[in-house]
């Protein structure tokens, strides 16, 4: 195989993905359908779930509830297998001081942005071990670098990362591959909803709470959401066969947040 057959993905890929209709995912889910593979994906947003391309199939699920993840499962089984799974769903959570944080809004994002994860590669493993496939958990730059204000949702991409290493050496003698992608400021709605509520807990407008955000970019920019599906893909791909246990930022180097 030449070197640059080898970053295409092989056509027919199995391919479940949480949160796949919005942002991220769905720009996960497009390019994996222009790739040639099988796509289904889940999310709570009936109207972006309708809005979808032709040809990708879809599940209303959250992951923070079992029922919904068994359902979720039961649904892609047409697949009749599955080769590729992007954990993808979860939220932003509070911005808030920790001692302003209520244990609602704590425990939330925790069981949908760790505990979901766990939800699934659970009831994924034992079809990734079938393919040998390869399991893709998107953490965050916040799982690599403190962030002041936003303490559930860095706790659970630092404990996502831990999940993504740990699995990795669990899953690796069964042929499995395991790897977190760390997003860093990925332009779109969320984004913007985080930088004006930090800007609002600081007192200070969204321009310049924005531009302090990309000051701390070395390439003073915003990354995109094809960017985040062009490394999805690379892993997917025979050129990325040998890549596991990685946590694999694609951020334009965040150097602190």
């Amino acid at each position: 195989m030449k070197v640059i057959d080898s970053l295409i993905p092989r056509s027919g890929l199995r391919v479940l993905i949480t949160a796949g209709a919005n942002g991220i995912g769905l720009a996960i889910a497009q390019a994996f359908q222009e790739a040639g593979a099988r796509v289904h994906v889940c999310d709570i947003d009936d109207q972006a779930l309708a809005a979808l391309p032709a040809g990708i199939t879809y599940t209303n699920a959250d992951v923070s509830q079992e029922a919904d993840v068994d359902r979720l499962f039961q649904e892609a089984a047409y697949l009749g297998g599955l080769d590729v799974v992007i954990n993808n769903a979860g939220i932003a959570g509070p911005t808030a001081r920790i001692e302003e944080i209520d244990g609602e809004s704590w425990s939330r994002t925790i069981d949908i942005n760790l505990n979901g994860q766990y939800r699934v590669a659970s009831r994924a493993t034992p079809l990734l071990r079938e393919s040998q496939g390869l399991l893709i958990n998107m953490a965050s730059v916040a799982g690599r670098l403190g962030f002041a204000y936003r303490t559930p949702y860095a706790a659970s991409k630092w404990a996502i990362v831990g999940l993504t290493k740990s699995l990795a050496c669990e899953l690796g003698p069964d042929g499995v591959r395991v790897n977190a992608i760390l997003p860093g400021i990925v332009r779109g709605p969320r984004i913007e909803q985080v930088i004006s509520d930090r800007a609002a807990k600081r007192g200070i407008s969204y321009a310049e709470m924005e531009q302090e955000n990309l000051s701390k970019v070395s390439m003073r920019r915003m990354v995109e959401p094809t960017d985040i599906a062009a490394m999805a893909l690379f892993l997917s791909a025979p050129g990325g066969s040998n890549i596991s246990g990685q946590a694999l930022s694609v951020c334009a180097n965040v150097e602190t947040i």
